[in-house]
């Protein structure tokens, strides 16, 4: 379980939100309009239990999100999503996953101060023996392009 936003980690003016997640937990957000732009040259990578539960995060992801690593350990990787993020993607992943198969797309990740990033993201299923043990997901740096095709589009999913 993780727990809501607090004012005091938002830097700026934010709005808030209460966010309904896959798993139907709820999460109270505070968002502003601040982008982080993603660094040249580095890639995020975590690895989740079957759940969706944090297990391993790089150095990048530490800076990207905002949180120490302490924080993100044991946390669902939802402490990321972004109130822009349609729930469509996040169906289409987790029944993409679920299936063993390897999922791509262009996410809108919330940071812990408020402010965002995106990314190009690829979660692919640890498989054992036949059963799904857990993900691994890789986040590169996306194409402008890209994301403003996604900033259009998102909004029409919801």
């Amino acid at each position: 379980m993780i727990s809501d936003m607090k004012p005091e980690d938002i830097v700026g003016d934010y709005r808030e939100t209460e966010l309904t997640f896959y798993d139907g937990t709820r999460r109270k957000v505070l968002y502003t309009e601040l982008e982080t732009p993603y660094p040249d040259g580095k890639l995020i990578v975590s690895t989740t239990t079957p759940e969706g539960v944090i297990r391993q995060v790089n150095p990048a992801f530490v800076e990207m999100s905002g949180y120490s690593e302490a924080e993100l350990i044991g946390a669902p990787h939802n402490i990321l999503r972004h109130p822009d993020m349609p729930a469509a993607a996040f169906k289409d992943l987790w029944e993409t996953v679920q299936r063993g198969e390897k999922w791509q797309g262009y996410v809108k990740n919330l940071r812990k101060d408020g402010g965002y990033y995106w990314v190009k993201a690829t979660v692919i299923p640890n498989v054992r023996g036949g059963q799904v043990v857990g993900y691994t997901s890789v986040r590169r740096k996306p194409s402008r392009t890209k994301v403003d095709e996604c900033v259009k589009l998102y909004p029409t999913l919801r």
